[in-house]
């Protein structure tokens, strides 16, 4: 894309954020864990604002059931490998952008591959098991967790920065029972949209981030509050050491 492709795109954001914000966007890399309703907005508005590279896994099919949330998939992808569907959809929507999909589980065996060269992890997981892999890895490689979670209409995000922040076992000793939860797609996007607007903050430097507090959403009242929280002194993950957040630009 040429500079001139590049300001026609992005005119509007540019308003926000400068030339040079863009550029920095253009260079980030991204790791998008999970293809499923918080995969799908994050990816579809990280895509669209013009995060250069997005890797985004999954191992999953998409299932009928999928379709009221997961907008990243159509009906004409049922059977498919998720992370397959999103990649066509993501080049659907911005072309110029690099695009890596991989269908695989995320787990302690493959985190560090799946990551090599992100400069972010995106969470769009549905168990916090996962959520917690997701943690240990950010902590290890000193790099930012966007984290979102949904149950039916309500839904929360914060973002946990290795050395600034509390991590996420600070703020989650211990999850919560496994249970299937219901799931409406608007709270996908609600939560979703969240988080890509945290990336965007950190990524161009603007706003307050989400920094040691817990953002609330609650649909049915129609209403955001805000929980804050600090490092747990106790905490499993955290405690032995916390190094610098940087992000990595190429």
């Amino acid at each position: 894309m040429t500079k001139d492709e590049d300001a026609g795109r992005y005119a509007r954001q540019i308003l926000l954020f400068g030339k040079e914000g863009q550029e920095t966007l253009k260079h980030s890399s991204v790791f998008i864990a999970g293809a499923g309703g918080l995969g799908s907005a994050i990816a579809f508005y990280m895509a669209g604002a013009g995060f250069g590279r997005i890797r985004i896994v999954d191992c999953d099919v998409v299932e009928s059931s999928n379709l009221n949330r997961q907008i990243l998939h159509a009906q004409a992808d049922l059977g498919r490998h998720k992370a397959l569907s999103a990649y066509d959809a993501l080049a659907g929507i911005n072309p110029d952008i690099e695009v890596e999909a991989v269908v695989e589980r995320i787990s302690e065996e493959n985190v560090d591959d799946l990551l090599q060269d992100c400069d972010m992890i995106m969470d769009g997981m549905d168990s916090f098991p996962s959520r917690y892999l997701l943690n240990r890895a950010a902590l290890k490689r000193a790099i930012p967790l966007f984290h979102g979670a949904i149950s039916g209409y309500q839904g929360q995000a914060t973002t946990i920065i290795p050395g600034r922040t509390a991590c996420l076992s600070c703020l989650f000793p211990h999850a919560p029972p496994p249970a299937t939860a219901p799931a409406i797609g608007s709270t996908c996007g609600i939560i979703g949209s969240i988080q890509v607007t945290e990336a965007i903050k950190y990524v161009t430097g603007k706003g307050s981030l989400l920094e040691n507090r817990l953002l609330l959403w609650d649909g049915l009242e129609s209403r955001l509050e805000e929980v804050s929280y600090e490092p747990s002194p106790s905490c499993r993950e955290c405690r032995a050491g916390r190094k610098k957040s940087k992000l990595k630009i190429s």
